[in-house]
C-alpha cells in the first residue's frame, strides 16, 4: 500500500509542478508532510537542501529521497517514476500541439498566463523554506529566542557573498556547511559547558 501511496503522491506532485524545480516544492510539502506524514517540516527542508546540491531537477532528487526514506530502493524508484511520468506524458503532447498550432493567439495568451502563477508558487515555496531554515520550529516566531542566530547569520553572510562578489553557488553552500559545523562544534565544546558549570 505504501509503494501506490508514494507513486500516486508523486504522480500529483508530477503532474501539477508547473514552473519547475521551486514550484513543486509547495506541493512536495503538502503531500510529504501534512497529508502523509512521512517527514517533518524539518527533515523535508535537508531533504530539499541535498537535492539542490546533487545533480538534476530538485524535485526528481526529492522524489528519490523521500521514496528511499519511505520505502527503500523500490519506493525510491516508484516514486521518481511517479514523479517523471505526468512530465513525459504532458511535455509529449504540448510539443505535439504546439508544432501544429503555434500561429493561434489564444496558445500565447495560455503562456502568459501562466507566468505569474509559477512566480507566486516559487515565492511561496523560498518562503517556506525560509521560515523553516531561520525559525526554530519552522513557524513564524513568537519571540526573538525563536530565532535560529546561527542560521541567521550564516544566510546573511551567504546573501551577502553572492550579491557582492558574486561567488559561485556551489563554493557559498560548502562555505554554509563548513559555518554551520563548526557553530555548532564551538556551542557543543564552549558553550555548552559554560552553562552547564
Amino acid at each position: 500500500m505504501i509503494y501506490l501511496q508514494l507513486w500516486w503522491s508523486f504522480v500529483q506532485i508530477g503532474l501539477f509542478s508547473i514552473g519547475g524545480g521551486y514550484a513543486s516544492l509547495p506541493l512536495i510539502e503538502h503531500q510529504v508532510v501534512e497529508v502523509h506524514g512521512w517527514l517533518t517540516a524539518s527533515q523535508l527542508t535537508d531533504i530539499i537542501t541535498i537535492s539542490q546540491m546533487t545533480p538534476g531537477p530538485i524535485a526528481l532528487n526529492a522524489a528519490t529521497f523521500v521514496g528511499t526514506r519511505v520505502a527503500g530502493l523500490s519506493g525510491a524508484i516508484l516514486a521518481t517514476f511517479g514523479c517523471v511520468l505526468p512530465s513525459c506524458i504532458i511535455v509529449l503532447t504540448l510539443a505535439w500541439l504546439y508544432t501544429k498550432y503555434h500561429d493561434l493567439g489564444i496558445l500565447r495568451g495560455i503562456l502568459e498566463g501562466l507566468r505569474p502563477a509559477v512566480v507566486a508558487l516559487i515565492a511561496s515555496a523560498g518562503l517556506t523554506i525560509l521560515v523553516s531554515a531561520l525559525f526554530v520550529g519552522g513557524v513564524l516566531p513568537r519571540s526573538l529566542s525563536d530565532v535560529d542566530g546561527v542560521a541567521v547569520v550564516i544566510f546573511a553572510v551567504s546573501l551577502f557573498v553572492l550579491r557582492k562578489w558574486k561567488c559561485d553557488p556551489i563554493w557559498v553552500m560548502v562555505g554554509a556547511g563548513v559555518g554551520g559545523a563548526a557553530a555548532v562544534a564551538l556551542v557543543q565544546q564552549i558553550v555548552m559547558p559554560l552553562v552547564a558549570g
